[in-house]
């Protein structure tokens, strides 16, 4: 079934299918975004209230509509039916943390602010006003989207980074030293329940995305997550491998496709763990703000295809053909964006040139 903000919608998934797989078709994998041609946009006002910008559902409505007027979706790029994710349909809202909005973004004040913490404290409150509307917005994207565009499952919580929201980052990393077992097991016990969250969710949004994407723009044929610890930053590979990895594999058996989020340059140490996990299909690079884009760091790159991982990195547009002269179109997923929609259909023609084993 082909979308209206996407008639190759067919033609797409098979290149998806492909990617996970680690194989091209005639060129790399490639979601080029523009703003489509002769399309006037319509001006939206934003309320001044954080919480009715995030929480009114006729304005997500109106805003994604917008959007999928507005945007030309070349290759791999699709419409997500989304209410964004300021922070306010995650585990840790789930689980009492007070959210603060902007109009821009969110954040959370932490709960665990004992010494000591015990796991039965933290229960999904699923009469909590947060839950409460998560699950009203993914029916609202599951009815939305149908025939237009893929619902978006969310971004409701890492590995890590769910319990650096709960006790705070710079508790959580002398955590590491005082009570290492405690972490490695809350981390366990948080993962049980992302996944049983990710199965209510997923029910919802399934038949309409035929499959899943998130808030990573990719989908998936079954469940899929971006997979991510950007707590891990500040930490070394053997305290990742000891404590976070448990619950990452974890999260991968549950997962049919997976790709790993690697956010700023020092989480590449990680990379060689990272590359060793057998349900992990894909890796993303990226460096991280202020960084020099991932062309910058070509041996990381091909570290990553020649251990057989995909391999996800966004540059721009006129970065695409040096990163194919130096890079195998074979699971390779470029993301970028043109200035205009003609622009973005050219490079798509030329990619098909790059484009090389």
């Amino acid at each position: 079934m082909n979308l209206i903000h996407k008639p190759d919608w067919e033609e797409t998934k098979e290149r998806y299918l492909a990617w996970w797989a680690g194989e091209s078709l005639d060129r790399c994998a490639l979601a080029v975004y523009a703003p489509r041609d002769n399309v006037a946009k319509k001006p939206i006002k934003l309320p001044d209230d954080p919480v009715e910008r995030w929480t009114n559902l006729d304005l997500i409505k109106e805003l994604n509509e917008d959007d999928f007027r507005n945007s030309f979706y070349g290759g791999e790029a699709f419409p997500i039916w989304s209410g964004g994710y300021p922070g306010h349909t995650s585990i840790p809202a789930f689980l009492g943390c007070p959210v603060t909005l902007t109009r821009e973004t969110g954040w959370w004040d932490p709960i665990l602010t004992e010494k000591t913490w015990n796991l039965q404290q933290l229960v999904v409150n699923k009469e909590g006003f947060w839950w409460k509307f998560t699950l009203k917005l993914l029916q609202t994207a599951a009815r939305e989207a149908r025939g237009k565009a893929i619902p978006s499952i969310g971004a409701f919580g890492g590995c890590g980074d769910t319990l650096a929201a709960l006790r705070g980052t710079n508790t959580l990393l002398t955590d590491l030293y005082d009570c290492p077992e405690k972490v490695r097991e809350t981390e366990l016990y948080l993962m049980d329940m992302w996944i049983e969250i990710y199965r209510e969710f997923y029910a919802i949004i399934q038949e309409t995305a035929e499959g899943s994407a998130g808030w990573f723009q990719l989908w998936s044929p079954g469940k899929f997550y971006a997979v991510q610890n950007d707590f891990s930053y500040m930490i070394s590979p053997e305290m990742f491998q000891e404590i976070f990895l448990p619950a990452i594999e974890k999260q991968l058996e549950f997962l049919d496709h997976a790709v790993y989020h690697v956010d700023g340059i020092e989480a590449f140490r990680h990379i060689p763990t990272l590359c060793e996990l057998p349900r992990l299909q894909a890796i993303q690079v990226l460096p991280g703000a202020g960084k020099p884009s991932p062309l910058h760091y070509l041996d990381t790159l091909k570290y990553i295809q020649k251990k057989k991982k995909s391999l996800h990195i966004s540059i721009a547009p006129e970065e695409v053909e040096t990163a194919l002269a130096n890079l195998s179109s074979k699971g390779l997923f470029i993301l970028t964006s043109c200035r205009t929609q003609s622009d973005a259909e050219e490079l798509l023609k030329k990619v098909k040139i790059w484009s090389r084993d």
